[in-house]
């Protein structure tokens, strides 16, 4: 049961990240991101991955965590594409 709450918590912070992505795709500027928020949420990602691996749980709540991490490096590579975009306008 604790791992249906845990996978509920991270599929409820993984449904912002598309419409992230979206945003940053359309928008071409990172103004009103902010690189180290990004990388923090790139940390705490890491860590729930390290905690599976080293526990040895893995479930299918990791992937969950893995699906995230991905989708949160590909907002930070948008943020460094847009932030270059912004210095050029």
């Amino acid at each position: 049961m604790p791992e249906l709450f845990e996978a509920f918590m991270i599929i409820s912070f993984g449904i912002s990240w598309p419409l992230a992505i979206m945003k940053s795709l359309k928008s071409r500027t990172a103004k009103g991101k902010s690189i180290l928020f990004i990388i923090f949420i790139l940390f705490g990602y890491a860590c729930g991955i390290s905690s599976k691996l080293l526990s040895g749980k893995i479930t299918y709540v990791f992937a969950f965590y893995l699906l995230n991490f991905v989708m949160v490096a590909i907002d930070a590579a948008l943020y460094v594409r847009n932030s270059r975009l912004d210095k050029k306008a």
